[in-house]
């Protein structure tokens, strides 16, 4: 374990007593998953961050007909979390999925902010995080091209799948659901009444009907 440690391009550079204590304390752990093991659920905390050591795994959400949208793929020395571990909004935003077996590093928090005062790392860490962003800014650029009608129906439609009933209970608040699409509430309730008044949906606080799916 210690190798495949010293051998990721993230850690090489630093020094081995270190990544050999982190191990020694638990703060670093090896993990296996089989093909189709979720690694991390939708909305669950980030406690960590990820490193894939073999295997790919997809973050995914599901579409209206309840396929899998992929929205990012992770591969061999691919980083996970990194982008949540110290933000405010620290849960995972899709579910993180493993469609080959996979080896995975499991990195506390408090193990990366020991590795943080490592240059070396430090600079993996931000092209990690710039790699992330990037990918999410491509994504941004297809969601935003749908109304915010078609997205509330894709995410109840998906919701639909998961919840198998077409009167789903949201398990957010309205509040939650408006920063997920990035839409002030007013804006969001506005829709929703539309869509209640087009005889779209009937909502009673967070349970919904979905009438649009008969």
């Amino acid at each position: 374990m210690i190798e495949h440690l010293k051998n990721l391009p993230h850690l090489q550079g630093v020094d081995s007593k270190i990544i050999e204590n982190l191990v020694m304390d638990k703060q670093i752990l090896q993990r296996s998953y089989n093909k189709g093991m979720t690694v991390h659920e939708q909305y669950t905390e980030c406690y960590g961050m990820d490193i894939v050591l073999s295997g790919k795994l997809i973050a995914y959400s599901l579409a209206s007909n309840g396929s899998e949208t992929i929205v990012f793929e992770f591969s061999k020395h691919s980083i996970i979390g990194a982008n949540l571990l110290f933000g405010e909004q620290n849960k995972y935003p899709m579910n993180i999925y493993s469609i080959t077996d996979c080896s995975i590093f499991h990195i506390s928090k408090a193990a990366v902010n020991e590795l943080l005062k490592e240059y070396s790392f430090v600079m993996q860490f931000v092209r990690s995080l710039s790699l992330n962003s990037q990918g999410m800014n491509k994504k941004i650029a297809m969601y935003t091209q749908k109304s915010l009608r078609e997205n509330l129906i894709d995410y109840f439609a998906a919701l639909s799948v998961v919840q198998k009933s077409k009167t789903i209970i949201l398990p957010i608040s309205k509040k939650q659901l408006a920063d997920h699409f990035g839409v002030q509430r007013p804006s969001l309730f506005r829709e929703l009444k539309r869509m209640k008044d087009d005889g779209l949906i009937e909502v009673d606080n967070r349970k919904i009907a979905l009438n649009f799916l008969d």
